[in-house]
């Protein structure tokens, strides 16, 4: 819809209009997977990649000890496949910890999570990418003696995988073939025979597991640090639970077989290994030290030749590059889901509408694998990094668990048995466990730390309060969500007057969320001036506030709601209500105020707003106005938007109750007479995604007036209107003010009008 040229006549609500609507994620008919699809998904993550990058790092820690350490974080990772079972079948869909998240916690915390499984992922990403890289160069030295100068040519063929993929993975749905992954574990299979065959046909004369930790405990947890990654991929399926078939019965299923395979190729594999893939009288940590992206390939030629170094070498391909697609598979559906709930920007949200894949979210976690790659080239760097972010994400999952199923006791899914104590103890160690690899390697902590610190300072300027907008509408409109992350807002309705008690009660049971929402009606009683008449004016004033609180009880019963009295004796009401705000830790205060245009109205209102940390809405309406026969709402926008995520609650939830079957909204912006008509259009379009999130459920329409009479281009926009929804301004040092606009268009109009203040 283009822009109005008339200066004081917008477009009525009741006129026809270009409606948006947010449809999410489209609907497509994409592929589902079963168990085997699955499991396919976390074998092809875990097995191989990890063990062929990083089990030479493990051997020159600790020895031969790497046997106990991959056993070890073999355990870590059953303990955490059992929360990601229970969280992923709890809530069955695509996002992994950052969708649980967003269920059962805060949705800045939710981004938290989410920003750190992000970066994960897409490190272990560039992990496997290096690795594949480092395998290519590799047989390249076997077959044609080419040996390129430094890091550049591996991190050249890394950059090229890693965009590759991105590219297969934005055209199709998938995460990558059976085949590969089956024919990858036959060959893992062979080389473990070959070595048990060598083992016992020709025992070697020295022992070879003694000492079994030669860098004692210390290299032990040195080594877990930084090969726990080689053990991550179970958690993929997890974040793309959304598209597996009964995900009830498949995931938890999925998750423990893709570990259950990994651990039956890890352990065998480095027992052969340090068995009879060292010459008698070498030195095991001393070849890993020296050879650690290779001491795999070196030690199986040993005891097969140059048979077993090639099926090495073709396993590491395979390998390396089957786990960067699961990971760049992965990290898109963790990235589209945080664009779906704006914590991320929203393009990455969007489907191919052909193929059915989030290819926007692929392309940017694609290049964003790759820029990781230019800065964090090494193998051993980035492993040590990856498995410090997955650690720290782990120990979060299974602190979710514990807060899901306390807030959720009944829920269908899978359930961690010793429940709680599995998932705190697996917490505690991995907490302890990234602790110790955060201090143990200083590099690891500082990229950590540098892109917590990126996501902490993206959230707060750019995507947080889209995120807090949007998840406002969608609290208002799903009780259940406010009900897992534990909340119960109050809302604090004043009522003095028994005439409007019922239409204050009215509008409170809208502001509040339905079923999880509590109301308090608040009265407040003056001392009597005159001590001999205590007794008879106290005792008209207690029944004057039973009278008021009879009235806005009636009207709030009936919905369902949670309602409470409570009565206070003081000589000033404004402070009684701050007073009770701040006790009673209330999430809105909702007054009824018929002298909105005066001037000590409007002192005390300022007064009160910012003195609460509360948000606070004021109603000028007729006696009895209500709220559900609402059917046209218009809001002037074009302010600082610091009250979107109420707007969004007040709106959703008048919306939801409506008798006429939904609410209709009319944003309106005023720009300058002289505003250029395309120019004037631009900022419909701008506008008009910005509100896209604040009434995503609600039919709406963005209009652009061109008048240099803002207060008569709204006023007269309001006559038609059955509400107006203003903000209070904020000034530059953050106090709440009524403005220099909303005050006249207060006066001028006649129609019901809500006055909105965000909390501070």
């Amino acid at each position: 819809m283009s822009a109005d040229p008339r200066p004081s006549s917008p477009p009525a609500p009741r006129r026809p209009v270009t409606v948006d609507t947010l449809a999410g994620i489209q609907a497509i008919d994409r592929p589902r997977m079963g168990f085997v699809s699955a499991t396919g998904i976390g074998v092809g993550a875990i097995v191989g990649g990890g063990i062929l990058a990083l089990s030479g790092t493990a051997f020159a820690l600790t020895g031969p000890g790497a046997v106990v350490a991959f056993a070890l974080n073999g355990l870590i990772a059953v303990l955490t496949a059992l929360s990601f079972a229970e969280l992923a079948t709890a809530f069955p869909q695509s996002g992994g910890p950052y969708a649980f998240a967003k269920r059962v916690v805060s949705v800045g915390a939710a981004f938290g999570v989410g920003w750190i499984v992000w970066f994960a992922s897409i490190v272990a990403a560039a992990l496997y990418a290096s690795g594949f890289a480092a395998f290519a160069l590799e047989g390249m030295r076997s077959l044609f003696g080419f040996d390129p100068p430094g890091l550049r040519v591996q991190t050249a063929l890394a950059v090229g995988a890693t965009l590759a993929c991105g590219a297969v993975l934005a055209r199709r749905s998938g995460s990558g073939g059976n085949a590969v992954n089956i024919g990858k574990v036959v060959v893992f299979g062979l080389l473990i025979l070959g070595g048990l065959w060598a083992w016992f046909d020709e025992p070697p004369q020295t022992p070879r597991f003694s000492p079994l930790l030669p860098a004692g405990a210390v290299g032990l947890f040195q080594a877990m640090g930084a090969t726990f990654i080689a053990l991550q991929g179970f958690d993929l399926i997890a974040a793309v639970a959304g598209e597996v078939d009964e995900p009830r019965r498949n995931l938890p299923r999925a998750m423990l077989a893709s570990l259950a395979i990994a651990l039956a190729v890890y352990l065998p594999l480095l027992v052969v290994i340090t068995a009879v893939g060292v010459a008698d009288g070498g030195s095991l940590q001393a070849e890993a030290a020296a050879r650690p992206d290779t001491i795999v390939a070196v030690a199986v030629e040993r005891y097969l030749g140059p048979a077993g170094y090639w099926l090495v070498v073709i396993a590491g391909l395979l390998s390396m590059l089957s786990a960067l697609v699961a990971n760049l598979f992965a990290a898109a559906r963790i990235a589209q889901a945080m664009g779906r709930d704006r914590a991320l920007p929203p393009r990455l949200r969007a489907v191919h509408p052909v193929r059915g894949t989030p290819h926007v979210a692929v392309w940017v976690t694609a290049v964003i694998g790759a820029i990781t790659l230019l800065g964090v080239s090494d193998v051993t760097a980035a492993g040590a990094a990856s498995s410090l972010i997955f650690l720290i994400a782990f120990a979060l999952a299974h602190l979710l668990c514990v807060v899901t199923r306390a807030r959720k006791p009944d829920h269908p899914g899978f359930r961690v048995p010793l429940w709680p104590w599995l998932p705190l103890f697996g917490a505690a160690v991995c907490g302890g466990l990234a602790l110790y690899q955060a201090s143990a390697v200083p590099s690891a902590g500082a990229v950590t730390g540098v892109w917590l610190l990126a996501g902490m300072a993206a959230y707060l300027l750019s995507f947080g309060r889209r995120a807090r907008v949007f998840d406002a509408a969608a609290e208002t409109s799903d009780p259940d969500l406010l009900e897992l992350r534990g909340r119960s807002p109050l809302v604090l309705v004043p009522v003095a007057n028994p005439a409007n008690a019922a239409t204050l009660a009215r509008v409170a049971a809208e502001v509040a969320p339905p079923r999880v929402g509590r109301i308090l009606l608040f009265t407040v009683l003056r001392p009597p001036r005159d001590l001999r008449d205590t007794d008879r004016s106290l005792e008209q004033a207690l029944d004057d506030a039973a009278r008021t609180m009879r009235a806005a009880l009636g009207e709030t019963l009936p919905v369902g709601l949670r309602c409470e009295g409570l009565t206070t004796v003081g000589s000033d009401a404004w402070d009684e209500i701050r007073k009770a705000a701040h006790s009673h830790r209330c999430a809105t205060v909702l007054m009824g105020l018929s002298d909105l245009d005066s001037e000590p109205a409007r002192r005390r209102i300022e007064q009160l707003a910012n003195q609460i940390d509360s948000n606070l809405v004021l109603l000028r309406a007729p006696p009895g106005f209500r709220p559900r026969r609402v059917r046209r709402i218009l809001v002037p926008i074009g302010g600082k938007g610091v009250h979107n995520a109420l707007r969004a609650r007040l709106i959703t939830g008048l919306h939801r109750d409506s008798e006429g079957g939904g609410v209709e909204v009319t944003y309106l912006l005023v720009v300058p007479e002289t505003t250029p008509l395309p120019v004037a259009e631009q900022f419909q379009r701008v506008h008009r995604e910005l509100v896209r999130d604040e009434a995503r459920r609600v039919p709406r329409t963005v209009v652009v007036a061109r008048s240099d009479d803002v207060i008569g281009a709204i006023a007269d926009a309001a006559d038609t209107c059955d509400l107006l929804v203003l903000g209070l301004a904020q000034t530059r040092q953050g106090e709440r003010v009524i403005g220099r606009i909303s005050g006249p268009i207060i006066a001028r109009t006649r129609c019901p009008v809500m006055l909105v203040s965000a909390r501070s």
